[in-house]
């Protein structure tokens, strides 16, 4: 008997290779090859294009019942959803280790059974003990929750067959899921696909909204093929640092809502909490004005979230190369932003170290986010505060402007609603919102002229 030959797939982008390098020839990635199940032989005598079952076609303009959506009865849940579960819709959840992923599925499923749907809980990390340990401490232990432990799809999907099909299957985790109809490892590529595949064909006919947790690697991203997210109708990302309180469950991927929508949650003792005001996270709460401390209104979504940038300038007396430190931001644009600042503003920051920080662990990926940063560092190279009170958003461009940003109108709201009374941004004639000032800037030298100016 022939030994099978082996093959190694590209987790990025799919390539097939017979032998194990540290760069795929294809996409470039590293570290991306892994083994696979040997492909199976096909003849050209394998002819698909007769033998099969026709499909029958319908007309797009079809009338069709709405798919009406489940709440889950956690409101930042089913916020990042897009206003609840979807019935026959697939999730998937990734996010780091202890980050929570667990926690907040089971009391999701917990809510959906105490709301009278049927809801699987299937673990194949833990056993039921453990996860009833949890649910105790959670004060979910009254749940009407159907738990189980298993690793086995056919095992999975022949008890679930031999029952009503539930409102909701959570699956904990798909990389410790095994199919006997594929070699391998649980964990390994085609096993992951091959499981997920067959989970997913279960939601689909029977109209089950399923959740599969991911692992994730030490990049951030799901581990196991990319096709895996081309598969599930959502994918969602559970951020946060877990020596910060504060979790936000992140939309990036939705068939049936927004992309980039959030859901807020802080970790206690008794499990996740909703956060109904984030913006309280993220805000120091002090009475004083600190120099190198800026309000930026970020934007997720649909939410506004009042965040504070922090920045710090330390003046080299000797010849040392000076340091740039960023914590919440883009390393690189930070850069941009103080080679705008020297060369269009006349500021000097080539000898001085430079420290920005985020405050809360909060991740800053908004544009608008470049006239909050430049106000931090130009008041934190002067010394001078910048107004309590105030808040600062805008894109910088290289030449120095200030570009308008999308919802400007919004995010005032927002800090209106904070008792906020000044905002900063784009000179392109903001409405007033209430009791709100509106002063726009034009160019970064009007933004120094500013801060200059404040007490």
């Amino acid at each position: 008997m022939a030994k099978p030959k082996r093959r190694y797939v590209c987790t990025e982008c799919g390539s097939v290779t017979t032998r194990w390098q540290g760069q795929c020839a294809d996409c470039s990635q590293w570290n991306t090859l892994v083994e696979d199940a040997p492909a199976t032989a096909f003849s050209a005598r394998h002819d698909l294009s007769s033998g099969g079952r026709p499909i029958a076609f319908e007309p797009l303009d079809i009338p069709s019942e709405p798919l009406l959506r489940r709440a889950t009865g956690l409101t930042e849940f089913d916020r990042a959803l897009g206003g609840g579960l979807v019935p026959g819709s697939a999730i998937l959840m990734g996010g780091e280790p202890g980050i929570g992923k667990s926690t907040l599925l089971l009391q999701a499923a917990a809510q959906v059974a105490r709301g009278g749907a049927s809801a699987v809980y299937i673990s194949g990390e833990e056993a039921t003990a453990q996860v009833r340990l949890r649910a105790a401490r959670l004060g979910l232990a009254d749940a009407p929750l159907q738990l189980a432990a298993a690793t086995s799809v056919r095992d999975i999907l022949t008890t679930l067959g031999n029952a009503p099909a539930p409102a909701l299957l959570v699956i904990d985790s798909i990389q410790t899921m095994h199919s006997d109809t594929i070699e391998g490892a649980p964990g390994t590529v085609s096993q992951v696909r091959a499981s997920a595949f067959e989970l997913i064909r279960y939601a689909k006919e029977n109209g089950v909204a399923l959740v599969l947790v991911g692992h994730v690697t030490k990049d951030g991203t799901i581990a196991g093929p990319r096709v895996l997210e081309h598969m599930v109708d959502v994918v969602m990302s559970f951020e946060g640092e877990r020596s910060h309180q504060y979790r936000i469950l992140r939309a990036l991927k939705n068939r049936f809502g927004a992309v980039d929508e959030i859901g807020v949650f802080a970790m206690e003792g008794q499990g996740l909490a909703e956060v109904a005001n984030p913006s309280m996270l993220f805000l120091s709460g002090r009475e004083e004005p600190i120099a190198g401390s800026a309000i930026f209104p970020a934007l997720e979504g649909t939410r506004p979230v009042l965040v504070e940038v922090q920045a710090l300038i330390v003046r080299l007396q000797s010849g040392a190369t000076p340091r740039r430190a960023v914590v919440g931001w883009d390393g690189g644009r930070l850069a941009m932003l103080l080679a705008v600042l020297e060369a269009r503003c006349g500021l000097s920051f080539s000898s001085a170290e430079v420290y920005l920080n985020v405050a809360g662990g909060y991740r800053l990926t908004d544009p608008a986010a470049d006239l909050a940063v430049a106000a931090a560092l130009v008041s934190a190279l002067a010394d001078r505060p910048l107004p309590l009170r105030a808040i600062w958003f805008g894109e910088v461009s290289l030449s120095g402007e200030i570009r308008p940003v999308a919802h400007a109108g919004l995010r005032l709201r927002e800090a209106s609603k904070l008792g906020f009374d000044l905002g900063h941004g784009p000179d392109d004639g903001a409405p007033k919102m209430g009791e709100m000032r509106y002063s726009g800037l034009s160019s970064l030298p009007k933004l120094v002229d500013r801060v200059m100016a404040s007490t």
